[in-house]
């Protein structure tokens, strides 16, 4: 019996830690994301260096060049190299990846903190505006937006984020709803702590991580509908290189130049790639804790 209490009296004291943080390991489908998202951004900050050519320079008697030794995804209807182009518009592409989910997800994960914290008229008024926002399709609002503000990279930047924010809210006040009711919250509350110590210490770390995952997921998302609107013209605007406006100027030449729509589709496919599997993988690690 005295061993016993002398071994519970060792047992060291487990203390609440955030479980963002003990989510951090990473498993294969994690390591290969970010492999194939490091290699797309690597490649796209070394364009100068891995490509002699400038990406908006037309030559006209080179155009419409099969791949080959010179032009290693061969050139588009104005001479332009495909490659060098593709190299350039994986900028414009993470950029738009990047900044348009890092502000909708500044701005929901707040409101959606404050909403489940508070609760009351703020929480009544931001919902029913979520509500109002996510009642209409998310691309038709889109468009509805930029055909308002004009296209343009910032008016799609602006469009974005007018709709964004939304789901980021839902998903942090769900969380916060369940968290602030845990003892832990209860007795930081009973000591004295103030609600902006008891928000950002101890509830957000252990909500934001639902709200990274759908991030990844996102930043997918937000790629292929930079591409898709730069194809309808309504985004980034020629001549600047994007991935999509390059598969709009291949389309009409898909049979006799196959390359020019070819090869910046496969740049799309593979960027999803990487980051839909460090989205699944970072999903899976918070489903086994």
């Amino acid at each position: 019996m005295a061993q016993v209490q002398h071994t519970a009296s060792k047992t060291p004291i487990r203390t609440i830690r955030p479980r963002f943080f003990s989510r951090i390991p990473v498993n294969a489908k994690i390591a290969w994301g970010l492999a194939v998202v490091c290699f797309v951004i690597v490649l796209s900050i070394c364009a100068p260096w891995l490509s002699p050519y400038d990406p908006n320079a037309n030559d006209l008697a080179n155009a419409l060049q099969k791949p080959g030794a010179a032009h290693w995804f061969g050139t588009d209807n104005f001479g332009r190299d495909i490659f060098t182009r593709m190299l350039y518009a994986g900028r414009v592409d993470l950029q738009i990846g990047v900044i348009a989910v890092i502000v909708p997800f500044l701005t929901g994960t707040l409101i959606g903190l404050l909403s489940g914290y508070f609760g009351g008229w703020f929480n009544t008024v931001m919902m029913r505006l979520v509500d109002v926002v996510i009642s209409f399709p998310f691309m038709v609002l889109i468009i509805a937006i930029i055909s308002i503000l004009g296209p343009g990279l910032m008016n799609m930047y602006i469009a974005i984020f007018i709709v964004g924010w939304s789901a980021y809210a839902r998903i942090v006040r769900g969380e916060v709803l369940v968290v602030k009711q845990q003892e832990y919250i209860l007795a930081a509350r009973s000591i004295g702590y103030g609600h902006g110590r008891i928000m950002l210490r101890h509830i957000l770390p252990n909500v934001i991580s639902s709200a990274i995952v759908f991030a990844m997921s996102d930043v997918v998302l937000c790629i292929l509908l930079g591409a898709s609107l730069s194809f309808l013209g309504l985004g980034v605007q020629p001549p600047a290189a994007e991935w999509g406006s390059m598969i709009s100027e291949g389309r009409n030449y898909i049979i006799n130049a196959w390359w020019m729509a070819t090869f910046p589709g496969l740049a799309i496919v593979v960027t999803g790639l990487g980051f839909s599997l460090l989205g699944d993988g970072l999903a899976e690690k918070i489903e086994q804790h």
